[in-house]
Protein backbone atom coordinates (compact mmCIF):
# COMPACT_ATOMS: atom_id res chain seq x y z
CA UNK A 1 0.00 0.00 0.00
CA UNK A 2 1.36 3.23 -0.98
CA UNK A 3 2.30 6.22 1.41
CA UNK A 4 0.04 8.90 0.31
CA UNK A 5 1.90 12.00 0.01
CA UNK A 6 1.24 14.74 2.62
CA UNK A 7 1.56 17.38 0.07
CA UNK A 8 -0.44 16.30 -2.49
CA UNK A 9 -3.26 17.97 -1.24
CA UNK A 10 -1.74 20.93 -1.00
CA UNK A 11 -0.40 21.12 -4.43
CA UNK A 12 -3.98 20.19 -5.72
CA UNK A 13 -5.03 23.38 -3.94
CA UNK A 14 -2.33 25.39 -5.83
CA UNK A 15 -3.17 23.81 -9.08
CA UNK A 16 -6.66 24.84 -8.27
CA UNK A 17 -5.76 28.28 -7.25
CA UNK A 18 -3.45 29.45 -9.90
CA UNK A 19 -6.28 27.60 -12.79
CA UNK A 20 -8.38 29.90 -10.79
CA UNK A 21 -5.63 33.26 -11.15
CA UNK A 22 -4.96 32.58 -14.91
CA UNK A 23 -8.74 32.08 -15.26
CA UNK A 24 -9.45 35.63 -13.35
CA UNK A 25 -6.38 37.52 -15.29
CA UNK A 26 -8.16 36.02 -18.59
CA UNK A 27 -11.52 38.06 -17.67
CA UNK A 28 -9.73 41.00 -17.05
CA UNK A 29 -7.82 40.84 -20.20
CA UNK A 30 -10.92 39.88 -21.82
CA UNK A 31 -13.11 42.48 -20.04
CA UNK A 32 -15.38 44.71 -21.77
CA UNK A 33 -14.67 48.41 -22.62
CA UNK A 34 -15.47 51.47 -20.66
CA UNK A 35 -18.17 52.03 -22.51
CA UNK A 36 -19.41 48.39 -22.34
CA UNK A 37 -19.40 48.15 -19.06
CA UNK A 38 -21.91 51.28 -18.88
CA UNK A 39 -24.16 49.41 -20.90
CA UNK A 40 -23.93 46.44 -18.63
CA UNK A 41 -27.84 45.34 -17.77
CA UNK A 42 -27.77 45.02 -14.32
CA UNK A 43 -26.96 48.77 -13.41
CA UNK A 44 -29.23 50.12 -10.97
CA UNK A 45 -27.01 52.95 -9.09
CA UNK A 46 -25.69 55.99 -11.49
CA UNK A 47 -23.08 58.42 -9.98
CA UNK A 48 -23.49 61.97 -12.06
CA UNK A 49 -19.36 62.32 -11.82
CA UNK A 50 -18.37 59.03 -13.68
CA UNK A 51 -21.89 58.80 -16.17
CA UNK A 52 -21.05 59.73 -19.91
CA UNK A 53 -23.91 61.48 -21.86
CA UNK A 54 -25.01 59.42 -24.63
CA UNK A 55 -24.85 61.55 -27.25
CA UNK A 56 -23.35 64.49 -26.41
CA UNK A 57 -19.54 64.22 -24.56
CA UNK A 58 -19.24 67.85 -23.70
CA UNK A 59 -22.35 66.93 -21.49
CA UNK A 60 -21.22 66.58 -18.06
CA UNK A 61 -22.42 66.94 -14.42
CA UNK A 62 -20.45 69.99 -14.21
CA UNK A 63 -21.88 71.74 -17.84
CA UNK A 64 -25.47 70.44 -17.32
CA UNK A 65 -26.54 68.34 -15.05
CA UNK A 66 -30.18 68.10 -16.04
CA UNK A 67 -29.11 67.31 -19.29
CA UNK A 68 -26.92 64.44 -17.54
CA UNK A 69 -29.92 63.13 -15.22
CA UNK A 70 -32.26 63.49 -18.15
CA UNK A 71 -29.79 60.96 -19.83
CA UNK A 72 -29.46 58.51 -17.34
CA UNK A 73 -33.65 58.00 -16.86
CA UNK A 74 -33.50 57.36 -20.36
CA UNK A 75 -31.27 55.06 -20.03
CA UNK A 76 -32.93 53.36 -17.05
CA UNK A 77 -36.16 53.06 -19.09
CA UNK A 78 -33.98 51.18 -22.00
CA UNK A 79 -32.48 48.75 -19.57
CA UNK A 80 -36.55 48.12 -17.41
CA UNK A 81 -38.71 47.39 -20.35
CA UNK A 82 -40.69 44.33 -18.73
CA UNK A 83 -43.67 45.67 -17.39
CA UNK A 84 -43.34 43.07 -14.27
CA UNK A 85 -39.64 43.90 -13.33
CA UNK A 86 -39.19 47.46 -13.04
CA UNK A 87 -37.21 48.25 -9.67
CA UNK A 88 -35.88 51.64 -10.73
CA UNK A 89 -32.58 52.95 -9.73
CA UNK A 90 -30.47 55.74 -7.50
CA UNK A 91 -29.26 58.45 -9.09
CA UNK A 92 -26.20 59.53 -6.86
CA UNK A 93 -24.64 62.96 -6.76
CA UNK A 94 -21.30 63.16 -4.59
CA UNK A 95 -20.70 66.68 -2.68
CA UNK A 96 -20.04 69.24 -5.25
CA UNK A 97 -21.57 72.34 -7.42
CA UNK A 98 -23.36 71.30 -10.32
CA UNK A 99 -24.54 73.92 -12.90
CA UNK A 100 -28.17 72.81 -13.94
CA UNK A 101 -28.99 74.77 -17.11
CA UNK A 102 -31.77 71.95 -18.67
CA UNK A 103 -35.18 71.00 -16.48
CA UNK A 104 -35.28 67.01 -15.51
CA UNK A 105 -38.39 64.92 -16.36
CA UNK A 106 -38.46 62.54 -14.04
CA UNK A 107 -41.09 60.12 -15.63
CA UNK A 108 -40.49 56.88 -13.94
CA UNK A 109 -41.36 54.98 -10.91
CA UNK A 110 -39.01 53.89 -7.46
CA UNK A 111 -36.63 56.78 -8.61
CA UNK A 112 -34.18 58.03 -6.17
CA UNK A 113 -32.03 61.02 -6.50
CA UNK A 114 -29.61 61.52 -3.60
CA UNK A 115 -26.92 63.34 -2.17
CA UNK A 116 -24.14 64.17 0.29
CA UNK A 117 -25.56 67.04 2.03
CA UNK A 118 -28.24 69.72 1.73
CA UNK A 119 -25.76 72.52 2.49
CA UNK A 120 -27.67 75.12 3.11
CA UNK A 121 -26.54 78.87 3.71
CA UNK A 122 -28.05 81.70 4.18
CA UNK A 123 -28.12 84.13 0.74
CA UNK A 124 -30.84 86.61 2.24
CA UNK A 125 -27.81 87.68 4.58
CA UNK A 126 -25.01 87.88 2.38
CA UNK A 127 -26.45 89.61 -0.04
CA UNK A 128 -27.72 92.35 2.92
CA UNK A 129 -24.59 91.99 4.28
CA UNK A 130 -22.41 94.38 1.66
CA UNK A 131 -18.53 93.15 2.24
CA UNK A 132 -17.93 89.80 2.54
CA UNK A 133 -14.04 89.10 1.67
CA UNK A 134 -13.24 87.62 5.38
CA UNK A 135 -16.02 85.30 5.01
CA UNK A 136 -15.43 81.89 5.57
CA UNK A 137 -17.96 80.95 2.96
CA UNK A 138 -20.41 82.83 0.49
CA UNK A 139 -22.05 80.09 -1.26
CA UNK A 140 -24.66 76.83 -0.19
CA UNK A 141 -22.27 73.56 -0.30
CA UNK A 142 -22.82 70.04 0.13
CA UNK A 143 -24.43 68.22 -3.34
CA UNK A 144 -25.44 71.76 -4.34
CA UNK A 145 -27.26 72.18 -7.77
CA UNK A 146 -27.30 75.53 -9.06
CA UNK A 147 -31.11 76.33 -10.73
CA UNK A 148 -29.45 78.24 -13.83
CA UNK A 149 -32.68 77.07 -15.98
CA UNK A 150 -31.37 78.57 -19.34
CA UNK A 151 -33.65 76.64 -21.37
CA UNK A 152 -36.42 78.69 -20.51
CA UNK A 153 -38.67 76.20 -18.18
CA UNK A 154 -39.33 77.39 -14.75
CA UNK A 155 -38.64 74.09 -12.84
CA UNK A 156 -35.44 72.53 -11.77
CA UNK A 157 -37.37 69.21 -11.45
CA UNK A 158 -40.75 68.20 -13.01
CA UNK A 159 -42.24 65.20 -12.13
CA UNK A 160 -44.95 64.36 -14.08
CA UNK A 161 -46.49 60.97 -16.13
CA UNK A 162 -49.72 60.32 -17.92
CA UNK A 163 -51.74 57.32 -18.26
CA UNK A 164 -51.76 54.73 -15.27
CA UNK A 165 -50.81 54.09 -12.39
CA UNK A 166 -49.83 57.01 -11.31
CA UNK A 167 -45.85 57.69 -10.30
CA UNK A 168 -45.05 56.11 -7.14
CA UNK A 169 -42.01 56.08 -4.56
CA UNK A 170 -39.96 58.90 -6.39
CA UNK A 171 -37.43 60.49 -3.51
CA UNK A 172 -35.45 63.44 -3.63
CA UNK A 173 -32.83 63.02 -0.72
CA UNK A 174 -30.00 65.00 0.77
CA UNK A 175 -29.28 67.80 -1.71
CA UNK A 176 -29.49 71.02 -2.33
CA UNK A 177 -31.43 73.21 -4.71
CA UNK A 178 -29.95 77.12 -5.08
CA UNK A 179 -32.14 79.67 -7.15
CA UNK A 180 -28.80 81.84 -7.00
CA UNK A 181 -30.38 85.50 -7.15
CA UNK A 182 -33.40 87.22 -6.42
CA UNK A 183 -32.22 89.81 -9.35
CA UNK A 184 -32.75 92.55 -9.54
CA UNK A 185 -33.44 92.97 -6.43
CA UNK A 186 -32.12 90.26 -3.99
CA UNK A 187 -35.20 91.13 -1.31
CA UNK A 188 -38.03 90.58 -3.62
CA UNK A 189 -38.47 86.56 -3.51
CA UNK A 190 -39.12 86.59 -7.26
CA UNK A 191 -37.56 84.70 -9.35
CA UNK A 192 -39.37 82.27 -11.42
CA UNK A 193 -37.60 79.40 -10.43
CA UNK A 194 -39.11 76.31 -8.98
CA UNK A 195 -37.43 73.43 -7.08
CA UNK A 196 -39.42 70.69 -7.46
CA UNK A 197 -42.45 70.43 -9.01
CA UNK A 198 -44.83 67.16 -9.24
CA UNK A 199 -47.44 67.73 -11.47
CA UNK A 200 -49.61 64.19 -12.09
CA UNK A 201 -51.17 62.15 -9.52
CA UNK A 202 -48.09 60.54 -7.61
CA UNK A 203 -48.25 57.49 -4.93
CA UNK A 204 -45.66 57.31 -1.12
CA UNK A 205 -43.60 60.28 -2.73
CA UNK A 206 -40.82 60.94 -0.08
CA UNK A 207 -39.17 64.70 0.16
CA UNK A 208 -36.44 64.29 2.71
CA UNK A 209 -32.96 66.02 4.34
CA UNK A 210 -32.84 68.42 1.44
CA UNK A 211 -32.14 72.04 1.36
CA UNK A 212 -33.56 74.50 -0.43
CA UNK A 213 -32.81 78.33 -1.09
CA UNK A 214 -33.62 81.40 -2.88
CA UNK A 215 -36.51 79.78 -4.98
CA UNK A 216 -39.74 81.38 -6.02
CA UNK A 217 -41.25 78.16 -5.25
CA UNK A 218 -39.14 75.69 -3.82
CA UNK A 219 -41.60 72.48 -3.41
CA UNK A 220 -44.79 71.84 -5.50
CA UNK A 221 -47.10 68.90 -5.09
CA UNK A 222 -50.25 68.17 -6.85
CA UNK A 223 -52.72 65.56 -6.06
CA UNK A 224 -50.48 63.57 -3.21
CA UNK A 225 -50.98 60.26 -1.12
CA UNK A 226 -48.75 59.13 1.02
CA UNK A 227 -46.55 62.18 0.48
CA UNK A 228 -43.93 62.26 3.47
CA UNK A 229 -42.11 65.84 3.22
CA UNK A 230 -40.15 65.61 6.58
CA UNK A 231 -36.67 66.78 7.81
CA UNK A 232 -35.93 69.53 5.23
CA UNK A 233 -34.43 73.10 5.42
CA UNK A 234 -36.88 75.17 3.24
CA UNK A 235 -35.96 79.02 3.44
CA UNK A 236 -35.60 82.33 1.85
CA UNK A 237 -37.92 80.84 -0.73
CA UNK A 238 -41.37 82.84 -2.06
CA UNK A 239 -43.38 79.65 -1.49
CA UNK A 240 -41.88 76.64 0.82
CA UNK A 241 -43.94 73.92 0.85
CA UNK A 242 -47.14 73.69 -1.63
CA UNK A 243 -49.81 71.03 -1.55
CA UNK A 244 -52.46 71.43 -4.67
CA UNK A 245 -54.94 69.98 -6.12
CA UNK A 246 -56.19 67.59 -4.02
CA UNK A 247 -53.97 64.50 -1.67
CA UNK A 248 -54.51 62.02 1.24
CA UNK A 249 -52.61 60.97 4.16
CA UNK A 250 -49.56 62.87 3.75
CA UNK A 251 -47.36 64.39 5.86
CA UNK A 252 -45.10 67.62 6.51
CA UNK A 253 -43.23 67.28 9.68
CA UNK A 254 -39.98 67.66 11.26
CA UNK A 255 -38.63 70.59 9.09
CA UNK A 256 -37.05 73.91 9.11
CA UNK A 257 -39.12 75.94 7.05
CA UNK A 258 -39.34 80.00 6.38
CA UNK A 259 -41.01 81.72 3.13
CA UNK A 260 -40.96 85.29 2.25
CA UNK A 261 -43.93 87.46 2.15
CA UNK A 262 -45.09 87.04 -0.94
CA UNK A 263 -45.32 83.32 -0.39
CA UNK A 264 -47.13 80.35 1.85
CA UNK A 265 -44.37 78.25 4.37
CA UNK A 266 -47.15 75.43 3.94
CA UNK A 267 -49.94 75.37 1.77
CA UNK A 268 -52.67 72.46 1.70
CA UNK A 269 -55.34 72.59 -0.60
CA UNK A 270 -57.98 69.97 -0.74
CA UNK A 271 -56.18 67.37 1.39
CA UNK A 272 -57.61 64.80 3.87
CA UNK A 273 -55.68 63.09 6.76
CA UNK A 274 -52.91 65.62 6.72
CA UNK A 275 -50.21 65.83 9.41
CA UNK A 276 -48.38 69.09 9.65
CA UNK A 277 -46.41 68.42 13.14
CA UNK A 278 -43.14 69.21 14.44
CA UNK A 279 -41.99 71.69 12.19
CA UNK A 280 -40.27 74.46 13.00
CA UNK A 281 -41.82 77.63 10.89
CA UNK A 282 -40.26 80.91 10.92
CA UNK A 283 -40.21 84.45 9.41
CA UNK A 284 -41.42 85.80 6.68
CA UNK A 285 -44.44 84.26 5.20
CA UNK A 286 -47.33 86.16 4.63
CA UNK A 287 -48.65 83.14 6.06
CA UNK A 288 -47.41 80.02 7.84
CA UNK A 289 -50.33 77.63 7.09
CA UNK A 290 -52.36 78.29 4.99
CA UNK A 291 -55.38 75.55 5.10
CA UNK A 292 -58.00 75.55 1.64
CA UNK A 293 -61.12 73.28 1.67
CA UNK A 294 -58.48 70.81 4.05
CA UNK A 295 -60.69 68.54 6.03
CA UNK A 296 -59.68 65.55 9.04
CA UNK A 297 -55.95 66.94 9.05
CA UNK A 298 -53.76 67.93 12.39
CA UNK A 299 -51.66 70.55 12.36
CA UNK A 300 -49.58 69.75 16.05
CA UNK A 301 -46.78 70.37 17.70
CA UNK A 302 -45.75 73.04 15.39
CA UNK A 303 -43.62 76.30 16.54
CA UNK A 304 -44.65 79.11 14.59
CA UNK A 305 -42.47 82.65 14.92
CA UNK A 306 -44.47 85.38 12.29
CA UNK A 307 -44.11 89.24 11.83
CA UNK A 308 -47.75 89.47 10.76
CA UNK A 309 -51.19 88.55 11.13
CA UNK A 310 -52.32 85.37 9.82
CA UNK A 311 -49.87 83.49 10.87
CA UNK A 312 -52.23 80.48 10.63
CA UNK A 313 -54.73 81.21 7.68
CA UNK A 314 -57.68 79.31 5.72
CA UNK A 315 -60.17 79.70 3.14
CA UNK A 316 -62.67 77.95 1.87
CA UNK A 317 -64.03 75.66 4.30
CA UNK A 318 -62.07 72.80 6.42
CA UNK A 319 -63.98 70.58 8.32
CA UNK A 320 -62.80 68.88 11.40
CA UNK A 321 -59.33 69.60 12.01
CA UNK A 322 -57.42 69.27 14.87
CA UNK A 323 -55.18 72.31 15.49
CA UNK A 324 -53.50 71.63 18.84
CA UNK A 325 -50.66 71.94 21.02
CA UNK A 326 -49.05 74.55 18.64
CA UNK A 327 -46.53 77.51 19.44
CA UNK A 328 -47.38 81.04 17.63
CA UNK A 329 -45.11 84.16 18.38
CA UNK A 330 -45.61 87.40 17.10
CA UNK A 331 -43.75 89.81 16.78
CA UNK A 332 -42.79 93.18 13.97
CA UNK A 333 -40.47 92.53 11.60
CA UNK A 334 -36.59 94.13 13.31
CA UNK A 335 -34.53 93.46 10.40
CA UNK A 336 -34.13 96.67 8.23
CA UNK A 337 -34.24 95.51 4.73
CA UNK A 338 -37.22 93.75 5.18
CA UNK A 339 -39.52 96.23 7.10
CA UNK A 340 -40.83 97.96 4.38
CA UNK A 341 -42.81 94.68 3.38
CA UNK A 342 -45.72 93.44 5.04
CA UNK A 343 -48.49 90.86 3.94
CA UNK A 344 -51.04 93.54 3.43
CA UNK A 345 -53.46 92.08 6.32
CA UNK A 346 -53.54 93.74 10.06
CA UNK A 347 -54.23 93.31 13.72
CA UNK A 348 -57.97 92.08 13.61
CA UNK A 349 -57.05 89.56 11.08
CA UNK A 350 -56.10 87.17 14.08
CA UNK A 351 -52.47 85.30 14.34
CA UNK A 352 -55.52 82.19 13.35
CA UNK A 353 -58.05 82.62 10.86
CA UNK A 354 -60.21 80.17 10.71
CA UNK A 355 -63.28 78.86 8.42
CA UNK A 356 -64.94 75.90 8.21
CA UNK A 357 -67.02 73.46 10.61
CA UNK A 358 -66.35 71.32 13.58
CA UNK A 359 -62.92 72.19 14.03
CA UNK A 360 -60.82 71.77 17.20
CA UNK A 361 -58.50 74.37 18.61
CA UNK A 362 -56.66 73.37 21.78
CA UNK A 363 -53.96 73.54 23.53
CA UNK A 364 -51.84 76.51 21.96
CA UNK A 365 -49.77 78.89 23.04
CA UNK A 366 -50.09 82.91 21.88
CA UNK A 367 -47.09 84.39 22.74
CA UNK A 368 -47.48 88.88 21.00
CA UNK A 369 -45.05 90.76 21.64
CA UNK A 370 -45.86 94.31 19.61
CA UNK A 371 -45.12 97.68 20.20
CA UNK A 372 -48.41 99.48 20.33
CA UNK A 373 -47.44 101.96 17.67
CA UNK A 374 -46.82 99.29 15.46
CA UNK A 375 -50.45 97.68 15.69
CA UNK A 376 -52.40 98.37 12.70
CA UNK A 377 -55.25 99.61 12.83
CA UNK A 378 -53.93 101.81 15.08
CA UNK A 379 -55.29 101.61 18.58
CA UNK A 380 -56.84 98.51 17.86
CA UNK A 381 -57.04 95.67 20.41
CA UNK A 382 -55.05 92.48 17.83
CA UNK A 383 -57.09 89.12 17.63
CA UNK A 384 -55.48 85.89 18.67
CA UNK A 385 -58.37 83.77 17.29
CA UNK A 386 -60.41 84.37 14.78
CA UNK A 387 -63.33 82.16 13.88
CA UNK A 388 -64.40 83.80 10.72
CA UNK A 389 -67.24 81.53 9.37
CA UNK A 390 -68.45 77.78 10.29
CA UNK A 391 -70.62 75.37 12.52
CA UNK A 392 -70.03 73.56 15.76
CA UNK A 393 -65.96 74.73 15.79
CA UNK A 394 -64.97 74.41 19.54
CA UNK A 395 -62.05 76.58 20.88
CA UNK A 396 -60.56 75.12 24.33
CA UNK A 397 -57.77 75.83 26.93
CA UNK A 398 -55.69 78.16 24.58
CA UNK A 399 -53.19 80.34 26.44
CA UNK A 400 -52.49 83.89 25.71
CA UNK A 401 -49.14 86.14 26.77
CA UNK A 402 -48.83 89.97 24.93
CA UNK A 403 -47.39 92.68 25.89
CA UNK A 404 -50.43 94.64 25.17
CA UNK A 405 -54.57 94.16 25.75
CA UNK A 406 -55.41 91.34 23.35
CA UNK A 407 -58.84 90.34 21.89
CA UNK A 408 -58.17 85.97 22.40
CA UNK A 409 -61.18 84.90 20.96
CA UNK A 410 -63.50 86.40 18.42
CA UNK A 411 -66.40 85.07 16.57
CA UNK A 412 -67.60 86.77 13.36
CA UNK A 413 -71.76 87.22 12.70
CA UNK A 414 -71.08 83.95 10.24
CA UNK A 415 -70.46 81.40 12.98
CA UNK A 416 -72.95 79.34 14.51
CA UNK A 417 -72.63 76.60 17.65
CA UNK A 418 -68.95 77.81 18.52
CA UNK A 419 -67.63 76.58 21.99
CA UNK A 420 -65.02 78.57 23.75
CA UNK A 421 -64.12 77.18 26.82
CA UNK A 422 -60.81 78.25 28.99
CA UNK A 423 -59.90 80.55 26.37
CA UNK A 424 -60.08 84.03 27.07
CA UNK A 425 -61.19 86.05 30.21
CA UNK A 426 -65.11 87.75 29.63
CA UNK A 427 -62.86 90.85 28.61
CA UNK A 428 -61.37 89.51 26.29
CA UNK A 429 -64.04 87.73 24.02
CA UNK A 430 -65.94 89.11 21.49
CA UNK A 431 -68.75 87.98 19.69
CA UNK A 432 -70.55 89.15 16.66
CA UNK A 433 -72.59 85.76 16.53
CA UNK A 434 -75.87 85.23 18.14
CA UNK A 435 -75.63 81.15 19.01
CA UNK A 436 -72.45 79.98 20.76
CA UNK A 437 -71.54 78.89 24.09
CA UNK A 438 -68.81 80.82 26.39
CA UNK A 439 -66.87 79.91 29.47
CA UNK A 440 -64.12 82.61 30.57
CA UNK A 441 -60.53 82.08 31.51
CA UNK A 442 -60.71 82.04 35.69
Amino acid sequence: MTEKDPDLGRRALLRVSAAGAAATGLAVLSAPSPAAAQAAPSTTRYDVTTWRHSTDPAITCYTDIGALINDIIADIKKRQPDQSSKPGAVIYLPPGDYSLKTRVTVDVSYLTIRGDGHGFASSSIRYNAGDTSAWHEIWPGGSRIKVENTDGKSEAFLVSRSGDPRLSSVVFDNFCLDGLSFTPNQNSYANGKVGIRVDTANDAFRIERMGFVYLERALVVRDADALSVHGNFIAECGSCVELTGSGQASKVTDNHIGAGYIGYSIFAEGHQGLLIAGNNIFPRGKSLIHLRNTNRSSITGNRLHGFYPGMLDSDGSNKENLISANHFRREPEPWGPMQPYDNGKDDLYGLIHLRGDGNLVTGNLFAYDVAPAKIEPSGAQPTMILVATGYNNHVSNNSVVSNVAVNAVVLDESTHGTKVIDSATAAQFVTHAAEYTFRATP
